[in-house]
């Protein structure tokens, strides 16, 4: 089982434009969709398509129109009510898979909102194999709020791997504070890769030194998603680099979740990690050859070719 914890969810609107993005000008769209999102719901999604039990938890109030579109996901899920409506998302796509994101901020979440949604997760994940923290993080919530919820989790929920997918400051603050949070599996991509070093990140050699010094203090996997480059996995036990071959780009929306999830689903099955790792591009790879706000299921990931090698 895979529970996730998504502190600011989204609506995600995909407004499909073929001609591509006219900035100043009247677009008119070929198709817009309207879906629960949100890094860990995006896992979560992954997840139910392979038919892997898993519980989403989030921030809501009971009328807040993403209820109803997590609800028509069919994932289970758990609700922390909150005040203030869930942020809308919005991504423009065009035929060549240029893709133009406008987030919004998320709804200010209390203390003792912050403080349920990691007891909620740890009640829902009393018998999990994984634990997913994901996505920005809503106003309201300290900086640290990972660092906290990651520690928190494992003496709670000792069995389940904890991994953590954020970026810009949560993830500045996670990498000031590994010594007191517990992260099994870190997914970065290579710009935040480069936040966490603080330096650049232009090769698979700096990507490979980056995170052998994250897994030197305490990190027990560092899956750097490298867009159409592919991927990265550096455990203790060794580095590997995987890419897929030429894939038509129609929408990059949730290719990062999605590789997380390939990843999880992989070694919750008991693969190698350079097995995981080609999962975790398959996963990745399927995602952005599907249009929208689409995520892949096992049999779009088996049509992507996936090449490994050890570094």
């Amino acid at each position: 089982m895979i529970v996730t914890c998504t502190p600011n969810p989204s609506i995600d609107t995909t407004v499909h434009i073929p001609e591509g993005l006219q900035v100043g000008e009247v677009n008119r769209a070929a198709s817009v969709e309207r879906i629960a999102g949100g890094k860990g719901i995006n896992v979560s999604r992954a997840a139910h398509l392979a038919r892997t039990e898993t519980c989403a938890v989030f921030p809501a109030s009971q009328h807040d129109p993403f209820v109803p579109l997590v609800d028509a996901t069919g994932i289970a899920a758990r609700r922390v009510d909150s005040t203030g409506e869930v942020r809308v998302n919005t991504t423009v796509t065009d035929a060549n898979g240029e893709t133009t994101k406008l987030n919004g901020p998320g709804a200010a979440l209390s203390d003792a909102c912050a403080n349920q949604l990691i007891s909620t997760t740890a009640s829902a994940a009393a018998n999990a194999q994984a634990i997913v923290l994901a996505g920005s993080l809503p106003p309201g919530l300290a900086i640290d709020y990972y660092v906290t919820a990651s520690a928190q989790l494992h003496r709670q929920c000792p069995q389940a791997l904890i991994a953590v997918d954020t970026s810009d400051a949560p993830l500045q603050a996670l990498g000031t504070h590994l010594d007191e949070a517990h992260v099994d599996v870190l997914k970065p991509n290579e710009h935040e890769l480069a936040q966490l070093s603080n330096t650049p990140v232009e090769s698979l050699d700096d990507v490979v030194t980056a995170a052998r010094h994250l897994i030197s203090r305490g990190v027990g996997a560092v899956l750097a998603t490298l867009g159409g480059h592919g991927a990265v996995l550096v455990t203790s036990e060794g580095a590997w680099h995987a890419q897929a071959g030429p894939v038509e780009v129609r929408s990059t929306v949730g290719a990062g979740d999605s590789s997380l999830a390939g990843y999880l689903l992989a070694r919750l099955a008991g693969l190698s990690p350079d097995e995981c790792l080609a999962r975790a591009v398959a996963y990745g790879s399927a995602a952005a050859s599907l249009s929208g706000t689409h995520l892949p299921a096992p049999a779009d990931a088996d049509k992507i070719s996936v090449t490994t090698q050890a570094l």
